[in-house]
Formats: C-alpha cells, sequence, structure tokens
C-alpha cells in the first residue's frame, strides 16, 4: 500500500511514521509534503510520471499555507483520505471528501489501527505483512521536508498556576513530567511541584528529544534529574531521580537500549 503523507509539522511526521512503522510494516511512505503547494504539485508530477496514486493519503488539516480542504478545489484527488487534525470542528467537512477517518492529533497508535482495518474493510483489500514497511530513499524524503520547514519549535516554558496566580516556567528549570491518577505533573530542580495541562503524548511532541526522553508510559525525565542507573528484572533498568521521584522510575524493556544511547549522547 503506497501512502502520502501531508503534514507541516516535522514532530508529527516522525510520530505519524513511527506509527505506520509498527502498526502496518505493507505501507510505503512514497512521499511527504508540508503545503497546499506542494501536495498539488507532488499528485501532478506523480500522474505525469505514470506512477500509482497513493492509496492513502493521510492529510493533516491545517497546513502552513491554508487549510488542506482547498487540495480538493485544485486537483482531483482519487485516493482514500485520512485526516489528521488538532482540532475537531472540521470533522463534518472531512467526511464530505474522500475521507474514512479522522484522527486527532497526537495520533493515537489504537485509533490510527481502527483507522487501517476501516480501510481494508471497505476497499476490500487484503493485508501483505510480507512487503518493506518504508522506501529506500525515506530519509531523503524526510531531509527534504526538513529544508522545506522551519527548525522545530520545541517548548521553551510552561504558564502554570502557584496558587492564585500564573506564572511561567522555563524547560531549564524542568525536572521531569510525571502522571499521577491520569494528571500531568512537572517537579523542577528544587522539587516544586505543578500542574501541566498536556497528555503524556502531547508532551512528547513539544519538548527537545535531545533535552528529555519519555522511559515508560508515565515519566519524561531529563539527564541531569537521572543521578542512578541499575539493572532492573527483565532487561529494564531502574532509575533514581532528583528530585525524589516517590514511585518507582522504570525504564522499559523496549526502550531500555534507546535511553542507554540517549544518556551517553
Amino acid at each position: 500500500m503506497n501512502i502520502l503523507i501531508v503534514e507541516d509539522e516535522k514532530l508529527a511526521v516522525r510520530k505519524l511514521t513511527k506509527l505506520l512503522e509498527e502498526t502496518a510494516p505493507e505501507f510505503v511512505i512514497k512521499g511527504i509534503t508540508p503545503s497546499i503547494e506542494a501536495t498539488v504539485e507532488w499528485i501532478s508530477e506523480n500522474r505525469e510520471t505514470g506512477s500509482a496514486e497513493p492509496d492513502i493519503i493521510f492529510l493533516d488539516i491545517e497546513l502552513a499555507d491554508g487549510q488542506s480542504f482547498e487540495i480538493f478545489n485544485r486537483i482531483e484527488i482519487r485516493s482514500t483520505v485520512i485526516f489528521t487534525t488538532s482540532y475537531d470542528e472540521y470533522a463534518l467537512q472531512a467526511f464530505k471528501v474522500n475521507s474514512i477517518d479522522y484522527l486527532l492529533k497526537p495520533v493515537q497508535q489504537e485509533d490510527l489501527q481502527r483507522s487501517i482495518r476501516k480501510f481494508y474493510d471497505l476497499t476490500g483489500n487484503q493485508r501483505k505483512p510480507e512487503m518493506p514497511a518504508l522506501p529506500a530513499n525515506l530519509e531523503n524524503i524526510l531531509k527534504n521536508l526538513q529544508l522545506q520547514q522551519p527548525a522545530a519549535d520545541y517548548r521553551k516554558r510552561f504558564l502554570v498556576k502557584q496558587g492564585a496566580r500564573m506564572m511561567s516556567v522555563e524547560i531549564s528549570e524542568i525536572a521531569y513530567f510525571y502522571i499521577e491518577d491520569g494528571v500531568s505533573f512537572f517537579k523542577n530542580q528544587q522539587g516544586q511541584k505543578f500542574v501541566v495541562d498536556y497528555r503524556m503524548d502531547e508532551l512528547e511532541l513539544f519538548l527537545d528529544p535531545d533535552r528529555f526522553f519519555r522511559i515508560n508510559r508515565g515519566l519524561i525525565v531529563t539527564h541531569q534529574s537521572v543521578t542512578q542507573i541499575q539493572p532492573y528484572y527483565n532487561n529494564r533498568l531502574a532509575l533514581t531521580l532528583k528530585p525524589t521521584f516517590e514511585k518507582e522510575s522504570i525504564v522499559s524493556r523496549e526502550k531500555t537500549n534507546d535511553f542507554k544511547k540517549w544518556m551517553g549522547k
């Protein structure tokens, strides 16, 4: 299955690419475009060369040069469309075009799996897991996308409440983020605790991966917060954090190798 991703946020591209690789390894990403203009041009050139139409277009709604609905006014879209967006007010309009689903960002793996199942059910296609997940030139595609986009705009600070007042906390002051009873918090270097109004998946997109690492579903750490690393059963790692974290800080098995590389940077 051939895929076109239309997305102007590099972090969202990386996350969707990773989810597709894990969820549907038979999908081949043929192109990544960041704007209305680039998408219309890509589809036109693809047709001129006689290449097959993408089976699915993952289409962000809010692009740098306008809403992606404009693409449908400028060129015939023959592919199945799955919209991805941070906003839910466009759902009705999305289903007026070739869309079969509407995924809210940050895209969750279970939602993507549902969309893919829906695509196969509606088209009658059979899954072919032996096909390669990504084209050999994906690295070049991503580099080309990077040239067309500004540098990643990671969060530099968070606005939080302290009693009755609001205050801005610089990223450099944050030790780690964590989940407690379904609510996201962070602790600063002095051990003060603050509520942050984002889910962990959203925080993972906002934060510079050179500075922050998500060790499991409920904990994102910084280098300076890790004071000790010990082997843990089932090929995991146990961390000691500063300031003190009251729960276990366990690096999940699938992230152990990446965590070691990250700590060694």
